[in-house]
């Protein structure tokens, strides 16, 4: 039932917006509930059409996902909670803030 509902989610999705990376940051989770492949790509198609994310990296072998938003638009505490919607669990592993 979850995996159905998260391909729906993934094939459905919000519009994003296109956002000038000089002024992103880029934050590293560590990423429990990835059961295979189609995980990551899910997790990385559907937080790509999320407004103020830049780009985003998921790995299913590292259980990892690096995402490059803009603080002005999406914040950490949003990102994570659309994880979380998910039903995936995200916990930083590393920020870095690109020099303006």
């Amino acid at each position: 039932m979850f995996r159905r509902k998260f391909l729906t989610s993934a094939t459905l999705g919000l519009a994003g917006a296109t956002v000038n990376a000089s002024t992103s940051r880029t934050v590293t989770y560590r990423i429990t509930g990835f059961t295979c492949v189609t995980c990551a790509v899910g997790l990385d198609t559907l937080l790509s059409r999320q407004k103020g994310v830049v780009r985003s990296h998921s790995s299913y072998p590292d259980a990892t996902a690096a995402i490059t938003y803009n603080p002005d638009l999406i914040d950490e505490t949003r990102l994570k909670g659309f994880i979380a919607e998910l039903g995936f669990t995200a916990t930083v592993v590393c920020l870095t803030a690109r020099p303006k």
